[in-house]
Protein backbone atom coordinates (compact mmCIF):
# COMPACT_ATOMS: atom_id res chain seq x y z
CA UNK A 1 0.00 0.00 0.00
CA UNK A 2 1.24 3.50 -0.85
CA UNK A 3 2.16 5.94 1.89
CA UNK A 4 -0.12 8.94 1.96
CA UNK A 5 -3.81 9.62 2.40
CA UNK A 6 -7.14 9.85 0.63
CA UNK A 7 -8.83 13.22 0.95
CA UNK A 8 -12.31 14.47 0.14
CA UNK A 9 -11.53 16.81 -2.75
CA UNK A 10 -15.11 17.82 -3.50
CA UNK A 11 -18.69 17.24 -2.36
CA UNK A 12 -22.05 17.61 -4.05
CA UNK A 13 -25.71 16.93 -3.44
CA UNK A 14 -29.01 16.96 -5.24
CA UNK A 15 -32.54 17.20 -3.87
CA UNK A 16 -35.48 16.87 -6.28
CA UNK A 17 -37.57 20.01 -6.71
CA UNK A 18 -40.85 18.49 -5.52
CA UNK A 19 -41.36 18.83 -1.76
CA UNK A 20 -43.87 16.71 0.17
CA UNK A 21 -44.75 18.34 3.49
CA UNK A 22 -46.23 16.68 6.56
CA UNK A 23 -49.48 18.57 5.96
CA UNK A 24 -49.69 17.11 2.45
CA UNK A 25 -48.94 13.63 3.80
CA UNK A 26 -51.81 14.04 6.25
CA UNK A 27 -54.14 14.17 3.25
CA UNK A 28 -52.83 10.79 2.07
CA UNK A 29 -52.60 8.77 5.29
CA UNK A 30 -53.90 8.96 8.86
CA UNK A 31 -51.29 11.26 10.39
CA UNK A 32 -50.58 14.91 11.22
CA UNK A 33 -47.70 17.34 11.15
CA UNK A 34 -47.48 17.29 14.95
CA UNK A 35 -47.49 13.45 15.07
CA UNK A 36 -44.65 13.20 12.54
CA UNK A 37 -42.54 16.01 14.01
CA UNK A 38 -42.85 14.63 17.55
CA UNK A 39 -41.78 11.11 16.59
CA UNK A 40 -39.22 11.80 13.88
CA UNK A 41 -38.20 15.46 13.72
CA UNK A 42 -39.10 15.53 10.02
CA UNK A 43 -41.22 18.31 8.50
CA UNK A 44 -40.77 17.61 4.79
CA UNK A 45 -39.04 15.36 2.25
CA UNK A 46 -38.14 15.65 -1.45
CA UNK A 47 -39.80 13.37 -4.01
CA UNK A 48 -38.36 12.65 -7.45
CA UNK A 49 -40.50 13.00 -10.56
CA UNK A 50 -41.73 9.78 -12.12
CA UNK A 51 -39.24 10.16 -14.99
CA UNK A 52 -36.26 10.68 -12.62
CA UNK A 53 -34.31 7.51 -11.86
CA UNK A 54 -31.62 6.78 -9.30
CA UNK A 55 -28.89 7.40 -11.89
CA UNK A 56 -30.44 10.78 -12.77
CA UNK A 57 -30.26 11.92 -9.15
CA UNK A 58 -26.71 10.57 -8.95
CA UNK A 59 -25.75 12.46 -12.11
CA UNK A 60 -26.77 15.81 -10.63
CA UNK A 61 -24.92 15.17 -7.35
CA UNK A 62 -21.85 13.98 -9.26
CA UNK A 63 -21.73 17.10 -11.44
CA UNK A 64 -22.00 19.29 -8.36
CA UNK A 65 -19.18 17.38 -6.63
CA UNK A 66 -16.94 17.70 -9.69
CA UNK A 67 -17.60 21.44 -9.80
CA UNK A 68 -16.78 21.74 -6.09
CA UNK A 69 -13.50 19.87 -6.68
CA UNK A 70 -12.68 21.99 -9.76
CA UNK A 71 -12.20 18.79 -11.76
CA UNK A 72 -13.43 17.53 -15.10
CA UNK A 73 -15.37 14.33 -15.63
CA UNK A 74 -12.39 12.72 -17.38
CA UNK A 75 -10.33 13.10 -14.17
CA UNK A 76 -12.40 10.30 -12.57
CA UNK A 77 -10.98 6.80 -12.92
CA UNK A 78 -13.15 4.94 -10.36
CA UNK A 79 -16.93 5.15 -9.88
CA UNK A 80 -18.98 3.56 -7.08
CA UNK A 81 -22.70 4.07 -6.45
CA UNK A 82 -24.34 3.08 -3.17
CA UNK A 83 -28.06 2.44 -3.59
CA UNK A 84 -30.95 0.17 -2.65
CA UNK A 85 -33.13 1.65 -5.40
CA UNK A 86 -31.20 1.05 -8.63
CA UNK A 87 -32.71 1.97 -11.98
CA UNK A 88 -32.91 -1.75 -12.74
CA UNK A 89 -31.45 -5.03 -11.49
CA UNK A 90 -28.75 -4.76 -14.14
CA UNK A 91 -26.90 -2.95 -15.61
CA UNK A 92 -25.82 -1.25 -12.40
CA UNK A 93 -26.79 2.33 -11.71
CA UNK A 94 -23.05 3.06 -11.67
CA UNK A 95 -22.75 1.83 -15.26
CA UNK A 96 -25.71 3.99 -16.28
CA UNK A 97 -24.23 6.98 -14.45
CA UNK A 98 -20.91 6.34 -16.19
CA UNK A 99 -22.62 6.64 -19.57
CA UNK A 100 -24.50 9.79 -18.57
CA UNK A 101 -21.24 11.39 -17.45
CA UNK A 102 -19.51 10.40 -20.67
CA UNK A 103 -16.89 8.23 -18.96
CA UNK A 104 -15.47 5.21 -20.76
CA UNK A 105 -13.42 2.23 -19.57
CA UNK A 106 -13.71 3.27 -15.93
CA UNK A 107 -14.40 0.60 -13.31
CA UNK A 108 -17.97 1.23 -12.15
CA UNK A 109 -20.16 -0.79 -9.79
CA UNK A 110 -22.97 -0.58 -7.22
CA UNK A 111 -22.87 -1.36 -3.50
CA UNK A 112 -25.96 -2.33 -1.49
CA UNK A 113 -25.47 -1.95 2.25
CA UNK A 114 -28.64 0.09 2.79
CA UNK A 115 -28.20 3.21 4.92
CA UNK A 116 -24.58 2.29 5.72
CA UNK A 117 -23.78 1.81 2.04
CA UNK A 118 -22.03 5.14 1.53
CA UNK A 119 -19.54 4.34 4.29
CA UNK A 120 -18.96 0.89 2.79
CA UNK A 121 -18.33 2.56 -0.58
CA UNK A 122 -15.88 5.04 0.98
CA UNK A 123 -13.93 2.15 2.50
CA UNK A 124 -13.67 0.31 -0.82
CA UNK A 125 -12.69 3.45 -2.73
CA UNK A 126 -10.10 4.45 -0.13
CA UNK A 127 -8.32 1.09 -0.35
CA UNK A 128 -8.38 1.09 -4.15
CA UNK A 129 -6.83 4.57 -4.21
CA UNK A 130 -4.16 3.55 -1.71
CA UNK A 131 -3.22 0.11 -3.02
CA UNK A 132 -0.49 1.22 -5.39
CA UNK A 133 -2.44 0.66 -8.62
CA UNK A 134 -3.43 3.29 -11.14
CA UNK A 135 -6.50 4.79 -9.46
CA UNK A 136 -6.07 8.46 -8.61
CA UNK A 137 -9.56 9.97 -8.41
CA UNK A 138 -12.77 8.27 -7.28
CA UNK A 139 -16.37 9.41 -7.56
CA UNK A 140 -18.46 7.89 -4.77
CA UNK A 141 -22.21 8.52 -4.86
CA UNK A 142 -25.09 7.66 -2.56
CA UNK A 143 -28.32 7.89 -4.54
CA UNK A 144 -31.84 6.82 -3.59
CA UNK A 145 -35.32 7.01 -5.05
CA UNK A 146 -37.00 5.62 -1.95
CA UNK A 147 -40.42 6.89 -3.02
CA UNK A 148 -40.47 3.95 -5.46
CA UNK A 149 -40.42 1.37 -2.63
CA UNK A 150 -42.51 3.20 -0.03
CA UNK A 151 -46.02 2.00 0.76
CA UNK A 152 -47.86 5.31 0.85
CA UNK A 153 -50.64 3.72 2.91
CA UNK A 154 -48.28 2.59 5.67
CA UNK A 155 -48.01 5.41 8.21
CA UNK A 156 -45.10 3.77 10.01
CA UNK A 157 -42.78 4.05 7.00
CA UNK A 158 -44.08 6.56 4.44
CA UNK A 159 -43.56 9.53 6.78
CA UNK A 160 -39.82 8.83 7.01
CA UNK A 161 -38.34 8.62 3.55
CA UNK A 162 -37.36 10.95 0.73
CA UNK A 163 -35.37 10.95 -2.51
CA UNK A 164 -31.91 12.49 -2.98
CA UNK A 165 -28.29 11.94 -3.95
CA UNK A 166 -24.95 12.98 -2.51
CA UNK A 167 -21.42 12.55 -3.85
CA UNK A 168 -17.76 12.72 -2.80
CA UNK A 169 -14.73 13.19 -5.04
CA UNK A 170 -11.87 11.29 -3.39
CA UNK A 171 -8.26 11.85 -4.35
CA UNK A 172 -4.97 10.30 -3.30
CA UNK A 173 -2.40 12.66 -1.75
CA UNK A 174 1.15 11.87 -0.59
CA UNK A 175 0.45 13.86 2.59
CA UNK A 176 -0.14 11.65 5.61
CA UNK A 177 -2.52 11.78 8.57
CA UNK A 178 -5.22 13.79 6.79
CA UNK A 179 -8.44 12.86 4.99
CA UNK A 180 -10.02 9.46 5.58
CA UNK A 181 -8.05 7.95 8.47
CA UNK A 182 -10.00 4.86 9.54
CA UNK A 183 -13.34 3.03 9.35
CA UNK A 184 -15.22 0.51 11.46
CA UNK A 185 -17.82 -1.49 9.51
CA UNK A 186 -20.06 -4.39 10.46
CA UNK A 187 -23.14 -6.41 9.60
CA UNK A 188 -25.53 -8.93 11.16
CA UNK A 189 -27.94 -10.63 8.79
CA UNK A 190 -29.59 -12.88 11.38
CA UNK A 191 -32.81 -10.84 11.65
CA UNK A 192 -33.70 -9.62 8.15
CA UNK A 193 -37.38 -9.35 9.04
CA UNK A 194 -36.67 -6.31 11.23
CA UNK A 195 -36.01 -4.06 8.22
CA UNK A 196 -36.32 -5.28 4.65
CA UNK A 197 -37.75 -4.81 1.19
CA UNK A 198 -38.82 -7.83 -0.83
CA UNK A 199 -40.22 -11.25 -0.04
CA UNK A 200 -38.79 -13.31 2.78
CA UNK A 201 -40.50 -16.37 1.31
CA UNK A 202 -40.35 -17.84 -2.23
CA UNK A 203 -43.26 -16.69 -4.35
CA UNK A 204 -44.53 -17.51 -7.80
CA UNK A 205 -46.57 -14.33 -8.13
CA UNK A 206 -45.29 -10.94 -9.18
CA UNK A 207 -45.98 -8.50 -6.37
CA UNK A 208 -45.08 -4.94 -5.56
CA UNK A 209 -42.57 -5.03 -2.72
CA UNK A 210 -42.43 -2.21 -0.20
CA UNK A 211 -40.13 -1.46 2.72
CA UNK A 212 -41.18 -3.05 6.01
CA UNK A 213 -39.74 -2.12 9.37
CA UNK A 214 -39.97 -3.05 13.04
CA UNK A 215 -39.49 0.45 14.42
CA UNK A 216 -38.58 -0.37 18.01
CA UNK A 217 -36.03 -3.01 17.01
CA UNK A 218 -34.41 -0.67 14.51
CA UNK A 219 -34.36 2.15 17.09
CA UNK A 220 -32.68 0.00 19.74
CA UNK A 221 -30.15 -1.66 17.45
CA UNK A 222 -29.20 1.51 15.62
CA UNK A 223 -28.17 3.34 18.79
CA UNK A 224 -26.28 0.33 20.12
CA UNK A 225 -24.27 -0.45 16.98
CA UNK A 226 -23.55 3.16 16.01
CA UNK A 227 -22.30 3.88 19.52
CA UNK A 228 -20.12 0.74 19.45
CA UNK A 229 -18.67 1.73 16.07
CA UNK A 230 -17.85 5.26 17.21
CA UNK A 231 -16.28 4.03 20.46
CA UNK A 232 -14.14 1.48 18.63
CA UNK A 233 -13.04 4.12 16.13
CA UNK A 234 -12.01 6.49 18.93
CA UNK A 235 -10.19 3.79 20.88
CA UNK A 236 -8.33 2.51 17.84
CA UNK A 237 -7.12 6.01 16.99
CA UNK A 238 -6.31 7.05 20.58
CA UNK A 239 -8.98 9.73 20.63
CA UNK A 240 -11.72 10.69 23.07
CA UNK A 241 -15.14 12.24 22.58
CA UNK A 242 -13.63 15.68 23.21
CA UNK A 243 -11.55 15.23 20.06
CA UNK A 244 -14.68 15.01 17.89
CA UNK A 245 -15.35 18.39 16.33
CA UNK A 246 -18.32 17.21 14.29
CA UNK A 247 -20.43 14.04 14.23
CA UNK A 248 -22.44 13.52 11.05
CA UNK A 249 -24.88 10.64 11.58
CA UNK A 250 -27.20 8.98 9.10
CA UNK A 251 -30.31 11.16 9.08
CA UNK A 252 -32.97 8.62 10.04
CA UNK A 253 -34.82 9.97 13.06
CA UNK A 254 -34.10 12.89 15.38
CA UNK A 255 -34.76 10.81 18.48
CA UNK A 256 -32.19 8.24 17.31
CA UNK A 257 -29.63 10.99 16.69
CA UNK A 258 -30.28 12.60 20.09
CA UNK A 259 -30.06 9.25 21.89
CA UNK A 260 -26.83 8.40 20.07
CA UNK A 261 -25.25 11.73 21.01
CA UNK A 262 -26.30 11.24 24.63
CA UNK A 263 -24.90 7.69 24.75
CA UNK A 264 -21.55 8.91 23.38
CA UNK A 265 -21.59 11.96 25.66
CA UNK A 266 -21.48 14.45 22.82
CA UNK A 267 -23.40 17.75 22.93
CA UNK A 268 -25.87 18.30 20.12
CA UNK A 269 -24.08 21.46 19.00
CA UNK A 270 -21.35 19.15 17.65
CA UNK A 271 -23.85 16.93 15.82
CA UNK A 272 -25.00 17.97 12.34
CA UNK A 273 -28.68 17.40 11.54
CA UNK A 274 -30.65 18.26 8.42
CA UNK A 275 -33.33 15.55 8.37
CA UNK A 276 -36.07 18.06 9.20
CA UNK A 277 -36.05 19.15 5.56
CA UNK A 278 -34.78 15.98 3.84
CA UNK A 279 -36.25 13.01 5.72
CA UNK A 280 -34.41 9.70 5.65
CA UNK A 281 -32.62 9.37 2.30
CA UNK A 282 -30.77 6.12 3.14
CA UNK A 283 -27.24 6.03 1.70
CA UNK A 284 -27.61 9.56 0.31
CA UNK A 285 -28.09 11.12 3.75
CA UNK A 286 -24.47 11.27 4.95
CA UNK A 287 -22.92 12.85 1.83
CA UNK A 288 -25.78 15.38 1.65
CA UNK A 289 -25.37 16.29 5.32
CA UNK A 290 -21.58 16.47 4.88
CA UNK A 291 -21.93 18.80 1.89
CA UNK A 292 -24.28 21.09 3.80
CA UNK A 293 -22.03 21.06 6.88
CA UNK A 294 -18.98 21.92 4.77
CA UNK A 295 -20.77 24.75 2.96
CA UNK A 296 -21.99 26.21 6.26
CA UNK A 297 -18.46 26.03 7.78
CA UNK A 298 -19.56 23.57 10.43
CA UNK A 299 -15.99 22.19 10.60
CA UNK A 300 -12.53 23.59 9.85
CA UNK A 301 -9.00 22.55 8.92
CA UNK A 302 -7.56 20.07 11.42
CA UNK A 303 -10.97 19.03 12.79
CA UNK A 304 -11.83 15.39 13.43
CA UNK A 305 -15.13 14.46 11.78
CA UNK A 306 -16.94 11.17 12.34
CA UNK A 307 -19.54 9.82 9.94
CA UNK A 308 -21.75 7.09 11.39
CA UNK A 309 -24.65 5.06 9.98
CA UNK A 310 -26.95 2.10 10.60
CA UNK A 311 -29.32 0.36 8.22
CA UNK A 312 -31.15 -2.76 7.13
CA UNK A 313 -29.22 -5.98 7.09
CA UNK A 314 -28.42 -5.01 9.79
CA UNK A 315 -25.39 -2.99 8.67
CA UNK A 316 -23.48 -0.25 10.44
CA UNK A 317 -20.30 1.75 10.23
CA UNK A 318 -18.29 4.77 11.31
CA UNK A 319 -15.60 6.66 9.41
CA UNK A 320 -13.00 9.06 10.81
CA UNK A 321 -11.93 12.04 8.67
CA UNK A 322 -9.38 14.70 9.55
CA UNK A 323 -10.26 17.74 7.48
CA UNK A 324 -7.18 19.00 5.61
Amino acid sequence: MKQGSVIVRGVGSYLPRKILTNHELALMVDTSDEWIRTRTGISQRHIADTHEACSDLAYMAAKNALADAHLQTEDVDLLIVSTITPDMIFPSSAALLQAKLGLRNVMSFDINATCSGFLYALEVATHLLQNGKSYKCALVVGSEKLSSIVDWKDRSTCILFGDAAGAFILEYTPAEHVGILDSVLGADGSSPEKLYCGSLQPTTTITKHFMKMSGQEVFKNSIYWMRKAVEELLERNHLTKTDIACLIPHQANLRIIQSLAQSIGLPMDRVFCNLEVTGNTSSASIPIAFAQAKNSHYFHSGDNIILVAFGGGFTWGATLIKWP
